[in-house]
C-alpha cells in the first residue's frame, strides 16, 4: 500500500470498513472481515483481532496474525487492563507496560479499544505492531471508529 495521507486515507478506509459490514448482521463474520481488512490495509501491523468477554476472561475471537493467547483475565495485560478500565490504551512500548502478556514477541506497540455496548464491556479490539510507537492519534481514532461502526450493528 502507498504511504498513507492520514486524514483522507483513514476516512476512506473507515468508509470501506463500513461497506464490508453494513449489510451483514452476523457479528462473527463482521469481526472476521474487519480484522482482516485492518490487518491488510494498514502498514506495519503484525496482529489485529478481537477478544470477547466471557465471565471474567477475554476469549480469543476472529483475528489475523500469528496464533495468540486464548484467554486473558480482566485486568491483566494491555487487553485485560483496557477492558477493566473501559478505556483505550495506546502503548508506545509494550515491554515497558507492567504485566504485559507477550503473545507474539515481535510486537512492540499496541492499541486496544474496549467494545462497550449498552454501558457494558463486551470485548476489545486489539491491534499490535512490530514498530515502537506505531499508533499515532489518527490511527488510534481510526481503530476507535472501526469499533464504533461494529457496535452500531451489534443488535
Amino acid at each position: 500500500m502507498h504511504e498513507l495521507n492520514k486524514t483522507n486515507d483513514y476516512s476512506l478506509l473507515l468508509k470501506q470498513a463500513v461497506a464490508l459490514i453494513d449489510s451483514e448482521p452476523d457479528r462473527l463474520a463482521n469481526m472476521a472481515n474487519l480484522s482482516s481488512f485492518v490487518y491488510h490495509m494498514i502498514p506495519d501491523l503484525n496482529w489485529v483481532g478481537f477478544y470477547l468477554l466471557k465471565g471474567e476472561d477475554l476469549v480469543l475471537g476472529p483475528f489475523n496474525g500469528l496464533p495468540a493467547c486464548t484467554r486473558i483475565p480482566l485486568g491483566k495485560g494491555v487487553c485485560g487492563t483496557s477492558a477493566s478500565r473501559k478505556q483505550v490504551l495506546n502503548i508506545e512500548n509494550v515491554h515497558l507496560f507492567e504485566g504485559h502478556i507477550a503473545c507474539d514477541s515481535a510486537s512492540n506497540s499496541e492499541c486496544v479499544v474496549p467494545m462497550i455496548y449498552q454501558n457494558k464491556v463486551i470485548g476489545v479490539m486489539d491491534v499490535d505492531s512490530p514498530l515502537l510507537d506505531r499508533f499515532d492519534l489518527e490511527l488510534e481514532e481510526f481503530i476507535i471508529g472501526v469499533v464504533n461502526e461494529l457496535l452500531k450493528r451489534w443488535d
